[in-house]
């Protein structure tokens, strides 16, 4: 299996473009699917759902609270899975020396080893997800990816030109 990090976040990211054991995805699905060319109203005005702006620098940054605390992610749909910086990994309380790096990743930096890790939860603007399967990279990671291990268990999500739509 492989873990694709989108080719539009490698310079911002770093991201993660390939992973031995998980699916593999193609560099296309980076882009994120716009499922409608606005935003569906009644989507945007769920309860369960939450709207992430598109930065400056063309990228959906999503603050999240994993396990109850705050993290910084780049939005990946070409990610396979949510992968955390080592950082991250020890702000939410994971230790990297205990952790078992047995699947390899090829990273903007080159080959790395990852630790596979199951997060309790992630809540984005209070779109949350249980038990959540992510991966922790050993080097070459610069910042979180919010992937499809998340993305992928959402009842819904949209990309707007401005806004990312996440429904829970």
């Amino acid at each position: 299996m492989a873990l694709a990090g989108g080719l539009s976040a490698v310079g911002a990211a770093r991201a993660v473009i390939a992973l031995d054991t998980l699916h593999h995805m193609p560099a296309q699905a980076a882009v994120m699917r716009t499922l409608r060319p606005e935003p569906d109203a009644t989507l945007a005005s769920a309860s369960n759902a939450a709207s992430v702006l598109k930065a400056a620098d063309g990228h959906y940054w999503a603050e999240a609270a994993v396990n109850g605390t705050r993290v910084r992610f780049l939005v990946d749909t070409g990610a396979t899975a949510v992968a955390l910086t080592l950082a991250d990994a020890q702000r939410l309380g994971l230790q990297p020396a205990d952790l078992t790096y047995n699947a390899s990743v090829i990273t903007a930096d080159g080959k790395a080893r990852a630790a596979m890790v199951k997060l309790a939860s992630i809540s984005v603007g209070g779109t949350n997800v249980d038990n959540v399967d992510a991966l922790v990279i050993e080097k070459g990671l610069q910042t979180s990816l919010l992937g499809m291990s998340y993305l992928g268990r959402l009842s819904r999500f949209e990309a707007t030109p401005q806004t990312l739509i996440l429904q829970q």
